[in-house]
């Protein structure tokens, strides 16, 4: 129905849309970023390849530290500070994110870290 009202555009749009926002390997990041896997870390890197086709997103904690900082740099980020982001915590495999998301007891989607705000 949609490609012969459409084209193979729409139907296109559709399937890249779900692949990427649900069980594509690249859709680890939204819960690599900020769910709480281990210890009290608030925040999770990725340094596997798939950086390479998503603009370094999984460059996480290095993006928080320097927001300014354009994401083709933060590679070199890492490189040249490697005192601050070689011994904190960091997901090797954003597919296992989601496998640890699904069947770990201990991960839940109340792992996201919340911050109270100040009462004045």
């Amino acid at each position: 129905f949609m490609y012969k009202t459409f084209g193979y555009e729409v139907p296109l749009f559709c399937f890249t849309a779900v692949m990427l926002a649900s069980l594509h390997p690249c859709a680890g990041h939204f819960l690599a970023e900020h769910m709480v896997f281990r210890d009290d870390n608030e925040t999770y890197s990725y340094y596997g390849p798939l950086n390479k086709i998503t603009f370094n997103v999984g460059y996480h904690n290095e993006h928080h530290d320097f927001p300014a900082i354009p994401w083709s740099r933060l590679p070199l980020l890492r490189k040249i500070a490697p005192e601050f982001y070689n011994d904190i915590p960091c997901h090797d495999s954003w597919s296992a994110v989601m496998y640890n998301f699904v069947m770990n007891d201990n991960v839940t989607p109340f792992n996201r870290v919340k911050r109270h705000s100040k009462k004045k």
